[in-house]
């Protein structure tokens, strides 16, 4: 009996576009979730939570699409685990910042991430990288710089010590966030989506776990639902931000990423009491155009490239 074929879904940018809004919507409940629990768990306590119960909905799934055993097969475990080393880094960080940072502030830093990705994937891949790109990246790093710098300033800052080692961590997270990033670049080349999923959740829960003798807390009942909670969120968020890219393309989809940042400064006001300085307003405002432009600069050059191939004659 033939082996039946799988026909990629028609683009239906819509339903991708649906997709990524959910998915974004699912994180910010699962980032919510961690922040509610302050800084009475230890930033590897809440990595191992959010990484093994990711698992859950993940594994369900693939058991729903009966493709659960050839999901754990691989050619580079080593590449698995390095990627996973630097994500629970970068969770780490972030886990370890959004429990000292107001919400606006922390979310705000973190779109480093895909302008630190440019450079990184120049540096590292020597992807090329063109004037229009870097000048974004600068922008949008001033951005950052925009939010963090009045509360570092000696003279101007109003934030604790511990608020100010959130920020530096924060942004440290969005670093090696980038870098994980790069990883997941050279993973895909001979890896499937639902594998690089899979050894990703398993290598950041053993990772994570070796930081148990470093102080984790017994945590009470409500605790204990949100860590669950915070994992089961990032489970199904990863699954639809997998999904939406079956319907649209990256640059159709990749601008509503930034929705969060509208759900970031409502959480905050409404359930943290955390209203957005104005700076953090401005620096975000300059991060998210810097990167909607690299987004649709990417989308101009793929149209291009398109072009040139399908105007180029046929090789005989």
């Amino acid at each position: 009996m033939n082996a039946p074929i799988h026909h990629a879904p028609a683009l239906k940018p819509m339903v991708g576009i649906g997709l990524k809004v959910v998915s974004v919507t699912v994180f910010v409940g699962m980032q919510t979730s961690l922040k509610a629990l302050g800084t009475d768990i230890p930033a590897g306590q809440l990595v191992f939570f959010r990484s093994f119960f990711a698992m859950v909905p993940v594994l369900a799934y693939l058991c729903w699409l009966g493709t659960l055993r050839t999901a754990f097969h691989t050619r580079d475990i080593g590449g698995h685990f390095l990627r996973g080393a630097i994500g629970v880094t970068s969770m780490a960080l972030g886990f370890y910042a959004i429990g000292r940072l107001p919400y606006p502030e922390w979310i705000t830093i973190s779109y480093a991430s895909p302008l630190l990705t440019v450079v990184f994937a120049a540096i590292i891949l020597r992807e090329q990288v063109g004037r229009f790109r870097w000048t974004a990246v600068l922008v949008g790093l001033c951005g950052i710089v925009v939010v963090i710098a009045p509360n570092l300033s000696l003279d101007l800052g109003t934030l604790s010590n511990e608020e100010r080692l959130g920020m530096l961590a924060s942004l440290a997270g969005a670093a090696f966030a980038a870098v994980a990033m790069i990883q997941v670049r050279r993973l895909v080349r001979t890896e499937p989506t639902t594998t690089i999923v899979v050894y990703f959740s398993l290598c950041s829960s053993v990772i994570a776990l070796a930081s148990l003798p470093f102080g984790w807390v017994w945590p009470t009942p409500w605790q204990a639902t949100l860590l669950v909670l915070a994992g089961i969120f990032g489970g199904v968020g990863q699954l639809l931000l997998t999904a939406c890219y079956r319907y649209a393309e990256a640059s159709t989809i990749a601008p509503f990423e930034y929705t969060s940042m509208l759900m970031a400064v409502v959480i905050g006001a409404t359930l943290f009491d955390e209203v957005a300085s104005p700076t953090t307003l401005i620096g975000a405002t300059i991060v998210v155009s810097a990167g909607v432009f690299i987004i649709l600069r990417e989308h101009r050059l793929g149209l291009e490239r398109r072009r040139a191939r399908s105007a180029s004659p046929p090789q005989t």
